[in-house]
């Protein structure tokens, strides 16, 4: 067993890549599953108008124009 990643082999650097690979891949597959499953991909445009303009003073009150 080696207790250092400096004086590993070949073969303990290989079950590191191994193990990170299939840890990242379990991750993935749990963030693509537990994602809400919504069939409904239509978007609509949503349109925001503006209101009166105002100014915002320094003492915290507003003043409409």
């Amino acid at each position: 067993m080696n207790h250092s990643i400096y004086s590993a082999d070949r073969t303990t650097h290989l079950k590191i890549v191994v193990v990170a690979l299939v840890a990242g891949i379990a991750v993935a597959g749990f963030g693509i599953s537990a994602r809400t499953t919504s069939h409904n991909y239509t978007q609509t445009a949503r349109v925001i108008k503006a209101g009166t303009p105002m100014t915002i003073t320094n003492a915290g009150t507003m003043e409409v124009r």
